[in-house]
């Protein structure tokens, strides 16, 4: 399980106008439409201000693939 916080060098994290559910939807249509990536059974989910990517990929590269996805999407 891999969680980093959203928007870090702000007040209040993860309240930048996006919505827990928005965040949640953006990285996961993020992941899916990823070239490459197996994301079926790559979990999102949000735990306060941290988005939580919980499961597994078929290939060692992925992990921080999806992770630097994510990352793209929440800042």
């Amino acid at each position: 399980m891999i969680g980093y916080p959203l928007f870090p060098d702000h007040d209040e994290p993860g309240r930048q106008g996006h919505g827990d559910a928005a965040t949640r939807a953006s990285v996961e249509s993020a992941l899916h439409a990823a070239d490459g990536l197996d994301a079926e059974e790559i979990a999102v989910s949000m735990l306060g201000s941290y988005v939580i990517l919980d499961g597994f990929v078929r290939r060692r590269g992925d992990v921080e693939r999806a992770v630097a996805i994510a990352e793209s999407i929440v800042g």
